[in-house]
């Protein structure tokens, strides 16, 4: 995430080349597709350094977030839109979040899940493809 952070900073006040420096640097040292353009809310980690993590430039990720090894968070194939990623959500291993969609505050999804509908707020997704399997869950409880 620090790098992360470097290279944000540099990508908001416009600085040329700095932010490409910054997302080299991160998929050589991480193995990960996480940019300096990418909108990612304060207090959001990655699980073992983001081994794998892919997250479109235009994706957006709330605040206090886990987000495991080898998640995608992208579009889908002939659609502009990308997801949109609440606050205190839980992303387990293997996850993958595809196409415009919005995933509510304090959800978990399941490992190798793959999301392409919406998932309200304080719910648990699993499947392939996913399905809420829970609702009204406490943050509490897996946090």
């Amino acid at each position: 995430m620090m790098l992360y952070h470097m290279g944000n900073w540099c990508y908001r006040h416009k600085l040329p080349i700095l932010p490409k420096v910054f997302d080299g640097l991160i998929r050589v040292i991480h193995n990960c597709a996480v940019y300096s353009a990418n909108d990612i809310g304060e207090g959001t980690i990655f699980g073992y350094g983001g081994i794998g993590v892919i997250i479109h430039k235009k994706a957006r990720i709330g605040k206090k977030c886990v987000i495991g090894s080898n998640v995608t968070v992208g579009g889908k194939s002939g659609s502009k839109d990308v997801p949109i990623i609440g606050d205190n959500v839980y992303i387990a291993t293997g996850a993958k979040i595809l196409g415009n969609i919005k995933i509510g505050d304090n959800c978990v999804i399941g490992a190798n899940a793959v999301v392409v509908k919406d998932v309200p707020a304080n719910s648990v997704a699993a499947g392939v493809p996913a399905k809420i399997i829970a609702e009204n869950i406490n943050p509490k409880d897996y946090y």
